[in-house]
């Protein structure tokens, strides 16, 4: 059975830092692609950022790119998000996610299997 379980959201002032981890089982994490993607309140899904397999290759959104970096650790099967300079508008519950086949993509329908969501509160 997949399981992708988020943690390391929580509520932050304008302009803290937080690190999301997101741990694998029950999959080749090394061989997926690994992304982020959040929803806030009465929005659609929306893509956050990926990166690939190896490492090598990312994408961030427009909205949180000098913001936010991706990393992963394969041997731990851990994706992680560090988030600074946080904005209001960063409120959303997170998700990660796993996509093999579509390389690095910014769609939610390329991913195979979805985490249940952290919830990231950033107060004014």
């Amino acid at each position: 059975q997949v399981q992708l379980v988020e943690s390391g959201g929580g509520l932050v002032q304008a302009g803290g830092s937080l690190r999301l981890s997101c741990t694998a089982s029950g999959l080749a994490f090394s061989s997926y692609a690994v992304g982020w993607f959040r929803q806030a309140p009465g929005k659609e899904r929306e893509f956050v950022s990926v990166i690939s397999w190896n490492g090598v290759s990312t994408l961030f959104a427009d909205s949180v790119t000098g913001r936010f970096t991706i990393s992963r650790d394969n041997a731990k099967n851990t994706l992680y998000l560090q988030m600074n300079i946080l904005k209001p508008e960063d409120t959303a519950v997170y998700y990660c996610a796993a996509s093999i086949g579509y390389g690095t993509s910014k769609l939610a329908a390329s991913y195979n299997y979805w985490g249940q969501g952290t919830q990231v509160t950033v107060s004014s």
